[in-house]
């Protein structure tokens, strides 16, 4: 539990360093400020999910696969807002892709990862490090354009809850 100090006048005595301790953010909320650092779980998990998605679900259940695929969109969405939402708007512009280009960059790498080990599912196959450069660029594209779209999404409605709640209040 967080206590502030009592004495707060200048002429009072002086606020020790432990009156402080718990101020600051959490470790996950530390971790979340970082584009790199929530961009490499991102990725790493994503991957994986969908290597053992694609391994056990395959296509003879499609509807298990159509729901797998949407828990991972939902987790790229939900780990892209816990980071953007540390930020002003005006930086969701660059921050946006960034976090879609090193999601993508990390997933890349843990698919060649996982083609080495002969891990990579590609269809009803195993990707070779052949069909790589093809899955580089559909990964690229894909998160880039579905974290931009979905950002931009996210800005219009936290704009439109700001000036809405601003106007409620009279404030605007």
């Amino acid at each position: 539990m967080v206590y502030f100090p009592k004495a707060t006048e200048p002429y009072q005595r002086r606020i020790s360093d432990e009156e402080w301790d718990g101020h600051g953010p959490s470790a996950f909320r530390k971790l979340a400020f970082s584009a790199v650092e929530m961009a490499l779980i991102t990725g790493l998990l994503i991957r994986v999910f969908r290597a053992f998605l694609l391994t056990n679900a395959g296509s003879d259940r499609p509807v298990l696969l159509a729901l797998g695929f949407l828990v991972g969109a939902v987790f790229l969405f939900a780990m892209a807002t816990l980071h953007l939402g540390n930020f002003p708007l005006r930086h969701w512009i660059w921050r946006a892709p960034l976090f879609a280009l090193l999601v993508a960059a990390t997933e890349l790498v843990v698919s060649a990862g996982l083609i080495s080990l002969g891990r990579e599912p590609l269809g009803t196959a195993r990707a070779t490090f052949a069909d790589w450069p093809g899955m580089a660029a559909d990964v690229f594209l894909l998160r880039l354009v579905a974290t931009s779209a979905y950002a931009l999404a996210l800005a219009v409605i936290v704009q439109w809850t700001r000036t809405h709640s601003l106007k409620r209040a009279h404030r605007l």
